[in-house]
């Protein structure tokens, strides 16, 4: 069995104690993180080590962005793609080399995102970071077409498609991160390859499933006004594999929480 997280962090060396109180409890075998906000140079690798993680790929950029993948099993960077077209470091992607149940589970890849938030306004005219964020789908969708080996994708989407990832579906029509015209360009980029979300393959629609809330929320639970932005999607063959899937939502009431939980999906291969 491997397990898989994935967590936007919102700056991996402030939230550093309840990334260590997570790998302790939960000790996934890859830990998948975005907005570590932090250069490759500065990320917390020690720290990681002493917790049992030791195989790392980072790609950082100074105070915004940045994604890291660290593991117990090994593993070797398999690719860096510029999705954003300006050089920003928005996805990492590694090839495990082994680990537990080994021989099936080398050679999967696994990708590790942050999408665009993309501003306040869903308009590409009045709002150009609205279409920085439709162009990335756009040039993600174009690369997952050429995908011809087993992938798992995850990370922070920053859309939530269904109406049962929101919580209400009627008031955020028209607020970014659940707009039609994004729902669209999401799907293409899930039909470009064929992707299972997994999420939703264990925690059927319309079941509530969150995995953010605002930090302008004081008592996040009892508002629950939460949106599922973060993913897990994989290749049907590696889909199947899948044998449970977890949302870790009591780490939004740790302390200095991230405003995103984790995910957890473990695969017996």
């Amino acid at each position: 069995m491997v397990s898989v997280t994935t967590w936007n962090i919102n700056s991996v060396r402030l939230r550093m104690p309840i990334v260590g109180q997570f790998l302790r409890e939960h000790q996934p075998d890859v830990l998948c993180l975005q907005e570590i906000k932090c250069q490759e140079d500065q990320f917390p690798y020690e720290a990681f080590r002493e917790l049992g993680y030791e195989h790392f790929a980072v790609h950082g950029q100074k105070g915004y962005h940045g994604v890291a993948t660290v593991g117990k099993v090994p593993f070797k960077e398999f690719s860096r793609h510029d999705w954003q077209d300006n050089g920003e470091a928005r996805h990492i992607g590694v090839e495990l080399t082994a680990g537990p149940g080994a021989k099936g589970g080398v050679g999967t890849v696994i990708e590790n995102v942050y999408v665009p938030a993309g501003g306040d306004i869903p308009d590409r005219e009045r709002n150009p970071k609205f279409g920085q964020k439709l162009d990335f789908l756009e040039r993600m969708t174009r690369w997952a077409d050429t995908v011809d080996r087993p992938s798992l994708i995850v990370g922070d989407f920053n859309i939530a498609p269904l109406e049962s990832d929101v919580w209400s579906h009627k008031q955020l029509l028209k607020v970014v991160s659940h707009t039609p015209l994004e729902v669209e360009t999401l799907q293409r980029f899930m039909d470009a390859h064929g992707w299972s979300d997994i999420g939703r393959e264990h925690i059927k629609a319309p079941e509530r499933y969150y995995s953010w809330w605002s930090y302008r929320s004081k008592d996040w639970r009892k508002g629950d006004r939460g949106r599922r932005l973060d993913h897990m999607w994989a290749s049907p063959e590696l889909a199947a594999q899948a044998t449970a899937h977890s949302v870790f939502e009591d780490a939004r009431g740790w302390e200095k929480p991230s405003d995103h939980v984790p995910l957890t999906t473990e695969f017996t291969f």
